[in-house]
């Protein structure tokens, strides 16, 4: 070690009488335990995180390949079956969401929204009203829908659900591989 920074007797005498009387501080620095999280409080951010990501599925620049009158898809490994099922009425939509009036990007929201909701409550089908007007939010609905890897297939809803205004989806709520943290 170096002598430079050694002071002798005489220097911290004169130091010690340059400051005048002083006294030692007490420390009192306090360490903050870190608080336990509530479950509400990380189910609630679990909730929004999954908004969050629901959304960045929907693309305005992919083209799935749909197909037109009725508007129907499937996803590539999916059962066919599942498709005439869901065209037949054999799912009963446990979650509504009406899209009337809303822009694309609120529309957006409104689905990953819905998507997060299913999936939270474990609800395999669900009903998304879209109604007539310009038909933007007819075209638009489909393509991101079949961008999310939740949705195993949707087709044009029966008269009672909506009919050309509304989708019937079916959502992938068992398979813990595609599951969103």
């Amino acid at each position: 070690m170096s002598n430079k920074f050694i002071l002798d007797r005489e220097d911290i005498d004169l130091f010690k009488s340059s400051i005048g009387k002083t006294k030692q501080l007490k420390q009192d620095t306090v360490i903050h335990k870190p608080q336990k999280r509530s479950q509400k409080l990380i189910e609630k951010q679990k909730i929004q995180h999954e908004k969050v990501n629901n959304e960045f599925y929907f693309s305005d620049d992919y083209q799935p390949l749909l197909q037109e009158d009725p508007i129907r898809y499937s996803r590539e490994n999916s059962d066919p079956n599942e498709l005439k099922k869901l065209r037949r009425g054999f799912y009963t939509p446990e979650f509504f969401l009406d899209l009337h009036g809303l822009t694309q990007q609120e529309a957006k929201k409104e689905i990953a929204a819905l998507i997060a909701a299913c999936l939270k409550e474990n609800a395999n089908c669900a009903c998304i009203m879209y109604g007539h007007g310009k038909n933007i939010l007819k075209k638009q609905t489909p393509m991101w829908l079949a961008q999310h890897p939740h949705v195993i297939c949707f087709h044009q809803a029966p008269k009672e659900f909506g009919g050309t205004a509304a989708l019937l989806v079916l959502f992938d709520i068992d398979n813990p591989a595609v599951n969103l943290r």
